[in-house]
């Protein structure tokens, strides 16, 4: 079966170039994902992992989109070999049914991560500069009110449980467990 993989790096980028690309290859499924190629955590590429089969054909439109990560990208390649899936990429024109393209695929993802590292490390200066210029803040803080205090102390006092005091608070769980260590508000032991 052909199957195809596609992927941006944020939900306000648009998958349309690289669908258009699959429906070009005759590409038979295809797995979405909008979220950073730094690593495999992606709901669509663990679903794409379990349902290829021996014999299938992964298409990627680059191998970036599979990973960032040249470790990464190598251990999912050795799990493709192990189920003895091949994998193509267009932009490369490469195909690892070939040994040249066994080659060339450790290369390009060594150029993938060279080109997230630097992209990461630009971004980084150019947060220095403008801290520097005052012209970057970063994030507002999250201020915290009556109601936290409220929840965190019933939780911290065994009087609710922890996911409804997260809820209550109206916080996600890691802001929630950051505000209580900055308030020195911890479970008090039985």
């Amino acid at each position: 079966m052909k199957v195809g993989y596609v992927r941006v790096s944020t939900v306000e980028q648009n998958l349309a170039r690289q669908l258009e690309l699959m429906k070009t290859l005759g590409v038979e499924k295809i797995y979405c994902d909008k979220m950073s190629g730094k690593n495999t955590e992606r709901t669509e590429f663990k679903e794409m992992m379990e349902f290829l089969r021996e014999g299938d054909t992964l298409y990627v439109e680059s191998f970036s989109r599979l990973s960032r990560s040249t470790l990464d990208f190598l251990n999912t390649v050795s799990k493709l070999q192990a189920k003895s899936v091949n994998l193509v990429s267009d932009k490369e024109k490469m195909d690892m049914s070939t040994p040249q393209g066994k080659f060339m695929v450790t290369v390009f993802a060594a150029l993938s991560e060279l080109e997230r590292t630097s992209m990461l490390e630009r971004q980084r200066e150019g947060i220095e500069i403008a801290k520097a210029e005052g012209k970057y803040k970063g994030r507002k803080p999250i201020p915290v009110n009556e109601k936290f205090f409220a929840v965190a102390n019933a939780w911290a006092g065994g009087k609710i449980a922890l996911k409804d005091a997260i809820r209550e608070s109206g916080m996600s769980s890691s802001t929630f467990f950051r505000k209580c260590k900055q308030y020195e508000i911890s479970k008090r032991s039985s």
